[in-house]
This record gives C-alpha cells, structure tokens and sequence, in this order.
C-alpha cells in the first residue's frame, strides 16, 4: 500500500510524461533484475516477491492517476471574460452565510463551443425557487480558469478542479432568466433539504447551523466566525461529515441492533446477532453517506467503517494495519488524487496514530480488563482518550502546518471534550428529537440538543482566544513534510524496538522547521499584491489594501504570520506616489532597493528606464518596456505569466515560483501576454518614479538568483 501510494505521489512529484515514464521503465527493470538476480529459493526467500510487489504497485500507482488525468482532467478556459451562458443546472449548495447560492453548470465554452463545467456564485437576492437542479438557464456571468496556487505552497485550486472536471468558476452578473423549469428533484435532495430546513426551524442561530451540518451535512449557514473559531481550536473535522460521524451512526446502529435483536431467544439461538447487526449498521452507514451528500470525505469514511464491519462481522480484529492498508487501497483505486489533499492525509493519518499507539505492549497492558472500582476504570479511560488525543495531535500537526501553514496547539486538549461531547451528546440528541418530531414531542430533545452545542461553540471560541492558540509558519518545503511522512509510516508499521528509528526522519524534518524563516518578498501571480517581511515585528507590509480576504490571508499566511497587514503607503521607510512605490531593505549587512508599480496611469518609458537602473528589484503588475532595466530581477506581467506567484530570499539570493512545482501537469498552463495590455511609453512629463535609494555597491549587488535570469 505505501508502495501504491508513493506511485501515485511520483507523478504529482515528477514534472512531465518523460520522467512518468523513466520512473514506470526503472520499475519494470527492476523487476526483471528481481526475477533474474534472485532465487525463491536463496538465502532470502521472499525477497524476490518483496521487492517485484514494491515496484509493481509503484508502478501501478503512478499509471493510475495518470490514467485518471488524462480521462477526467479538463482544460481550464483560456483567459478570464465576461459572456453569456446558457447552461443546464447540475447541483445547487445554499450558502445563506456567505450570501450566495453556487451553482454548477453544464454549458459550452462561448469560443471553442466544448461542453464544459462551470461553478457560478448567485447572490441570494437574485435567487428563485425555479433555480433549481434541471432547469436551464440564460445569464451572464463573469469567468474566471480556476485558479493556481496564489504563492508557492498555497493552496491549488486549479489541481483540484481539474481532477472534478471544472473548467470555469465565477460570479453571476444582473438577473438569471429561467428558460426550461426543473425537472423533479431527487429523492435524497430533496429529503436532505427538508432535513436541512426542519433542522434549522427548531434550532435557531449558530447551534441550528451545526446541528444541520450533522444531520443533513448542510455547512452553508455557519458563520465565517464559528468556522474561525472552530478551525483555530482544532475541532474543524467536526463540522464536516467524515470518519467520526459516519462511524458514530454505524457504531449507534451497531449497538442497538446486537442490543434489540438479542432480546429475541429464538432469533439469537438461529443466527448469528453480530451479521445482523453489521448488516445494519451497514444499511445505516450508507443511507447516511448518502442523505449527507456523498461527498468524496464522507464516502472514504463510509468504505472504512464497511470494512470495520466485515472484519466484526467475521469475527477479525476491527482495526488493524491491514484493514487499514485496505481501505487506503479501495479510496485510492477511486480517487487516486485524493492522496494530495490534506483530507486523505488527515484521515488515515489519524487512523494510523490510533491503531500503532493502542498496539504498543505498555497501552495493552494499560488497557487491560481488570477488577477495579468504577471511578478508576473512569479515570484509565480519561488518560487513554488523553493520550490518544496527543498522539493524533502530534500525527496531524505536520500535515496542517504543510497545507495550511498553522496548527492548533490546544487542539488535542479541546477534541478530548469536544469529540465525546459531539459523539455521545450531541448526535444522539439530534436523531432522538427528529424521531421524536414524528409524534410531534420534539421540543424538549432539540432545546437540550442546542445546549450541547452552545458548549460546543463556547469550547471553540474559548480555546481559539487563548494565548498562542494558533502556531503559524512559513510554507513547509516538500523535503521536510517528506521526512515526517517517512518517519511516521515507519513508527506505524513497526513494531518493538525498531519502531523508534522512524524518530530519526521525524526529528530531522522538526529541525529543518526550526530552521524556516519567512521569504523576504512575496507576490502575487497577478503581481497585484506584494508582502515584504522583517520590517515592521509581527506585520506584514503591503502594496495595496485588498479587499479580498483571499489575497490578505494567502500573503499573511505564507509568511507566517496572523493577518495584520500595514500599507506602504503609511510606512514611513517607504516612499510612494499615485504610480509608484520604493522601499530599501537591509537583509544580511547589504542594501536591495525596491520599485514596484501601483498605479495604471502611462509612464515616459526614459524616466522609467532611469527608475529602473537604480533599483535592485522592479515589481509590476504591468508588462514592462524591455528599456526597464534592473541590477537583480524584474518581476513584471511577461515574468508572472510564466513564472505565476513569487517569494524571494534576499539574503540567500533564491527565487521560487509557482511554475517550479507544477510542471507540465495538465492543469498548469503559463498565460500568455494579450497584446491589448501592453504598456507602451509615452512622451515625458508623466508621473515620474520616485527614486530609491542607491545600494550598496560591489559583485553581490549584480549576482542573479538561480532561477532570475532571462526575466527582462
């Protein structure tokens, strides 16, 4: 399995068809030198069988996900436009919190006239109810090819909608005409809705919002502050429905089964109670995945609690490695992509924490029955369920610091409280006041359901308000994040002493985080937005005020830092105009000078020129005369384009872009310079430059970063 899975993380890995290839030719030789160079019958007999297994399921994984690119994959739309579509509606997702409804669309591409996917945000005052799925629409939309990630290491919104068959996303433009009405929405839709709606009538505020997540897997009414609140204190996971919910309704169903059934003599004497109850459980497990919506989480999650239930139904071991293993398999066979994204890693991650912790000899023998009073058996079970807590928590920490750059530091002290409270409470809660509901005799259930959950939000909202709730770093590089993959998959398939060697790649991947330091300089792909670091303690310095949370949390988050931004324009180190802004920092004994474009006013090409050569670094959101000339690097549109977002390290010359990382996967393609956006010079009396300060002179302040050279 992990063999299968490092196949499929090659080819993400790996930058185009040449080198999937030499990895697919490197695997078949070596199973040919396997079959050649070593007996069955040797010293090692199973080695021979070892190592072909290994570099077939290599092998197997990277032609699976590249077989599910090419099949799936769809090329993103050429360039942002305004136009109008004519589509069929697909699905629909009310998102009352966020004020819109999205939709998703089947329509032709207005140029090439392809059959595409788009996802279309309607605010809800345009909003009707013969919106729905089915009807066909007429409106116009502003589109935009899903976006690359914004800085290197951010999130890739452009990989994930190519793997989901997304070719455009954007905005609804005036009124949506409705030119055919739905047709009958499905069964599980609509009882989902309703579910949704009852939900959130019995249950008002932010407690109805969650208790409709857990019923009906409707996030779209929570509010943006509880989601903070609750992603800040580590207790996200619980809003969306995956392993832990799926596995309490399969667990409630279980259990009251095996309970139910077992009452009956005759029943119990002639079958086997725990098939029955598997059976039911199962039942349960998949009308809720699909009551829920069947997301790719919750239906992973569901797989997983199936297999849980064969392996009791048969009378194995419920959890172990290999049923693991196997559920790892079954998801990836399906969504081979799954393994990039932080759901798949999170999940089985904590799966694996859980299964190696409570393997180990000391936590068996911790566990063990014995004959106790009832307050010490309660107080094992307290420090177990603490103990597993850490350990997840310290499983999960590498992989949320990678995608997300921050980590919850009371997490697993807030899930110990949180996860019982939601599991035995809460749940529970729910389902009996929506059976009660039936006789009309909810009331009493629902107000107490909301109780729990008004301390589930208390406990969000307290934790995430705690000094240093939250750690926050800069992006993790794929080399660290690859040392603690390697030593926590050795401390989870080990078992005695030897398990202790995969400490070693973990402690090193924990020094090369010590070791990382925010970039200096960070810009956007579009090089509208650009963050300077190490000047102001705890701030981030910006170009331009943006209005978009996206393009503020994206520059604070890659630097480390909390959100709090300070504009040029007010810092007093840095000179600005209405087109123009300067700055000098000092990184390491020497001087780099900055000039970074602002406004969209023409320039005289000559008073540019002149600007340029003075300056270490220009930054434009422009294309730039070739005129402009600066000492180190130039930054401008025709770069971006290429290049996409830039983080830059003065003091070690390096920098990196997002193209570095993307290869010539299929949903990664540089755009191109529209000649009708061109900047061409104008005569002088212009908006002149402001002048940088000269730097200091000498070699260095000429030597190109690897990777700068050829950006004029």
């Amino acid at each position: 399995m992990v063999a299968f899975g490092a196949g499929i993380a090659a080819w993400f890995l790996l930058d185009n068809r040449w080198q999937w290839l030499g990895l697919l030719a490197a695997c078949g030789a070596t199973v040919l030198a396997a079959m050649a160079a070593l007996r069955p019958d040797g010293r090692f007999p199973f080695l021979r069988q070892a190592v072909i297994a290994l570099a077939i399921m290599l092998a197997g994984g990277c032609m699976l996900v590249w077989a599910k690119s090419e099949l799936v994959g769809t090329r993103p739309i050429e360039r942002p436009m305004v136009t109008v579509l004519t589509g069929t509606v697909l699905d629909r997702v009310e998102q009352p919190a966020e004020g819109r409804v999205r939709l998703l669309l089947a329509t032709r591409e207005p140029e090439s006239g392809r059959a595409i996917r788009v996802r279309i945000n309607l605010p809800l005052e345009r909003d009707a109810p013969a919106i729905a799925e089915g009807a066909r629409l007429r409106l116009r939309a502003r589109l935009m090819p899903p976006a690359p990630p914004m800085l290197p290491g951010g999130y890739d919104f452009a990989r994930a909608a190519w793997f989901s068959g997304l070719a455009a996303t954007g905005s609804v433009l005036g009124d949506v005409t409705v030119i055919a009405p739905a047709g009958q929405v499905s069964p599980l839709r609509a009882a989902q809705r309703a579910l949704s709606a009852h939900v959130r009538a019995n249950l008002d505020g932010s407690p109805g919002a969650i208790a409709a997540a857990f019923a009906s897997g409707d996030r779209g009414a929570i509010a943006e502050a509880d989601e903070i609140a609750m992603r800040h204190a580590g207790l996200t996971h619980l809003l969306s429905i995956s392993g832990l919910h799926v596995s309490a309704m399969i667990a409630a169903a279980y259990f009251l089964a095996s309970r139910l059934l077992g009452l009956w003599p005759w029943l119990a004497l002639r079958v086997r109670i725990p098939l029955i109850a598997a059976a039911v459980g199962a039942i349960t497990g998949v009308g809720y995945t699909l009551l829920t919506g069947a997301e790719v989480p919750t239906v992973r999650s569901c797989i997983g609690a199936l297999l849980v239930l064969a392996a009791l139904a048969l009378g194995r071991e419920p959890l172990s490695l290999r049923l693991l293993a196997v559920a790892a398999f079954v998801v990836l066979l399906f969504w081979p992509e799954a393994l990039a994204g932080p759901s798949f890693q999170m999940s089985f991650a904590a799966v694996a924490a859980i299964i190696a912790l409570h393997g180990t000899a000391r936590m068996r023998a911790f566990m063990a029955p014995r004959d106790e009073p009832w307050w010490t058996r309660l107080l094992r079970n307290l420090a177990a369920v603490t103990a597993t807590g850490l350990v997840i928590e310290l499983a999960l920490m590498p992989i949320g610091l990678f995608h997300f750059h921050q980590s919850g530091v009371y997490g697993a002290l807030a899930n110990v409280v949180a996860i019982p409270l939601t599991t035995f409470l809460s749940m529970p809660l729910i389902a009996v006041a929506l059976l009660f509901d039936l006789f009309g005799a909810g009331g009493a259930f629902w107000w107490l359901a909301g109780k729990s959950l008004e301390a589930l939000l208390a406990l969000a909202h307290g934790t995430a308000a705690m000094p240093g709730a939250v750690s926050r770093m800069p992006a993790m590089g794929e080399g660290a994040f690859a040392l603690f993959v390697a030593g926590g998959l050795w401390l989870a398939l080990w078992s005695g002493r030897v398990r202790l060697l995969g400490a070693v790649p973990a402690a090193a991947g924990a020094m090369l985080l010590t070791a990382l330091a925010p970039p200096d300089v960070l810009i956007s792909g579009d090089g509208r937005h650009v963050g300077i670091t190490g000047e102001v303690p705890g701030a981030l310095l910006v170009l331009r005020e943006s209005r978009s949370d996206f393009a503020r949390d994206n520059l604070t988050e890659l630097a480390g830092m909390d959100g709090d931004t300070r504009p040029l324009t007010a810092w007093p180190g840095a000179r600005c105009n209405r087109d123009f802004c300067a700055i000098r920092l000092v990184r390491d004994g020497k001087a780099w000078n900055l000039l970074m474009t602002r406004g969209m006013d023409l320039v005289a090409e000559r008073e540019l020129a002149a600007a340029c050569e003075r300056v270490d670094i220009v930054i434009s959101d422009r294309y730039l005369p070739r005129s402009c000339r600066p000492r180190w690097l130039k930054a401008d549109r025709r770069m971006l384009d290429r290049s996409g977002g830039l983080t830059i390290d003065l003091a070690a010359h390096r920098v990196r872009g997002v193209a570095q990382s993307q290869g010539q996967h299929g949903w990664w393609s540089p755009r191109t310079a529209y000649p009708s956006q061109l900047r061409g010079p104008v005569p002088p009396g212009s908006t002149p430059a402001p002048q940088a300060d000269q730097p200091e002179t000498g070699p260095d302040a000429k030597t190109p970063a690897a990777g700068a050279t050829g950006a004029s």
